[in-house]
């Protein structure tokens, strides 16, 4: 049993400097480039919060309204028209003062309280009073220039009407209640809006404003809301045909400035912002604020900035 014992010792004894012999003449066969020390990654680029600075324009972006010389501001009225008082006569009983001539070619055009208008009667029993011009000879009836001119229906039905669109009713809904034609329906939202508008561009001037608030928004979601449409079919018939509303207001008051549709352009942003400056009195310089629109920045500077000629430079 000891020669075995003795054997067995000895042999691994002989395995041990063997694999030492192994592991000191042969080295390791690994590449060097295995070896390396890996570099560690590249440190993702932080997106920089702060605002970059605005190096400015160096000319003047262009407007088409501003090139043609659109001006919607009212233009300041020249010397009135001489005053008429009548001296012979029984005295007039109906007041006159709110209307003016709606002849373009009469001196008294546009002029309210120069004595120039008198009452008619209702000539053949119609609903609206007649009125004459005395300086051009001319009659009309008090509706003229409003919605109610030439109308068989009653104006009161014609106001109901008007109110249940405003209260979001839509066309064919309005014509169900009151049971008219949805085309007559219509017919009277065209002249509404119109109306509507005159009235906007007569009041809406000389506004002194903090903040307006700029912004676009679809006018097909109404109708995904409310169920009309699936988003397939909204996705579909905006990348056919986008409807872009652009609208502005002032968040103080809550008073609607503009409202118009098209689509996402430069030449969108210069129509609003040219009609804003319309509406606001001469150096009054308000707060825009956006939805991050880039078209809004020359838009904004093209009819607010103030422009310097750079100096001279040789080459």
């Amino acid at each position: 049993m000891t020669p075995n014992v003795l054997f067995y010792q000895l042999l691994v004894v002989a395995l041990v400097l063997i694999c030492l012999l192994v592991h000191i003449c042969c080295p390791d066969s690994r590449s060097p480039a295995s070896q390396m020390p890996r570099k560690p990654a590249k440190p993702r680029r932080k997106r920089a919060k702060e605002p970059k600075p605005f190096t400015g324009y160096l000319h003047k972006p262009l407007c088409e309204a501003c090139e043609q010389g659109l001006d919607t501001r009212p233009k300041a009225p020249g010397a009135p028209p001489p005053m008429i008082i009548f001296s012979r006569g029984r005295r007039r009983t109906v007041d006159t003062s709110g209307h003016f001539c709606p002849d373009h070619d009469c001196s008294y055009h546009g002029w309210l309280g120069r004595g120039n208008i008198r009452s008619n009667g209702h000539p053949g029993g119609q609903r609206w009073r007649q009125f004459q011009c005395v300086s051009c000879q001319g009659y009309f009836y008090e509706t003229t220039g409003t919605m109610f001119h030439g109308k068989r229906s009653s104006p009161d039905l014609i106001v109901q009407v008007i109110a249940c669109l405003a209260e979001g009713l839509g066309i064919r809904g309005t014509a169900r209640v009151f049971g008219i034609d949805p085309n007559t329906v219509l017919s009277w939202l065209i002249e509404a809006s119109e109306q509507l508008q005159a009235f906007s561009g007569y009041f809406l001037r000389e506004l002194y404003l903090n903040q307006v608030q700029l912004d676009e928004l679809y006018a097909v979601l109404s109708a995904v809301r409310d169920g009309d449409l699936s988003e397939s079919e909204a996705i579909e018939a905006l990348s056919r045909l986008p409807r872009w509303v652009w609208t502005a207001i002032d968040p103080e008051s809550k008073l609607m400035l503009s409202a118009q549709e098209g689509d996402r352009t430069l030449d969108m942003a210069q129509a609003m912002l040219h009609q804003i400056a319309q509406l606001l009195a001469p150096g009054c310089m308000p707060l825009f604020l956006s939805d991050g629109n880039p078209n809004y920045l020359p838009a904004i500077v093209a009819h607010f900035g103030h422009w310097v000629p750079l100096p001279r430079r040789q080459a």
